[in-house]
């Protein structure tokens, strides 16, 4: 009897081994069928690419002198970042404000596009690193007015940040004097989270 259960447990163990190996085969055969079709999917975009000197004869001339111009902006954005970075990793400790990742909201992944050229992809790297600056030093600055002065404007605010909608209305001193602690410690609750 022994030995039946014996046989019994190494046909299942054969079994399983063989179904593992079934297993491996499949997702081994799925790689490489996603792979290919990665590939495909690469080839077709690459057939939308603007050549190099073909983008630039289709380019209009006052668009090609403004670009120093725009690519001077490059300075601004970077002492922008820098200085976003150092404030928030000094003051918000103090303040006790979640800091903010950055990674959040600088995204550079437009250069794995096939169908863009160099050009093409300079522009994108350029304007993901301006835009993300921007949304970066804009969260940053609402936090921190949350902190400080969470006091909605008389005047209509057009696209206010996240949030602008848990500030008081503008001349309810008592609400503001009565909920801006309050309003502080939500932070304290938000890192607890």
């Amino acid at each position: 009897m022994k030995s039946r259960i014996d046989e019994l447990l190494a046909r299942i163990a054969a079994l399983q081994d063989e179904l593992e190996g079934e297993y491996r085969n499949t997702r081994e055969e799925w790689a490489r069928r996603k792979a290919d079709l990665a590939d495909e999917f690469a080839r077709q975009q690459r057939r939308y690419k603007t050549g190099l000197f073909r983008f630039l004869i289709r380019s209009r001339l006052l668009v090609i002198l403004t670009a120093p111009v725009i690519y001077a902006g490059w300075v601004p954005f970077l002492l922008m970042d820098l200085f976003v970075s150092v404030y928030q990793a000094v003051c918000f400790p103090i303040y006790r404000i979640p800091r903010v990742r950055r990674a959040d909201y600088i995204v550079f992944d437009r250069a794995d596009l096939p169908y863009l050229n160099i050009i093409e992809k300079f522009n994108c790297f350029y304007c993901s690193y301006g835009n993300g600056v921007a949304a970066y030093t804009r969260e940053v600055a609402a936090r921190t007015e949350q902190y400080w002065c969470p006091i909605k404007h008389a005047r209509r605010v057009k696209a206010a940040h996240d949030h602008y909608p848990k500030f008081f209305d503008y001349g309810d001193a008592e609400a503001f004097q009565q909920g801006l602690n309050r309003l502080r410690r939500q932070y304290d609750d938000e890192r607890r989270d």
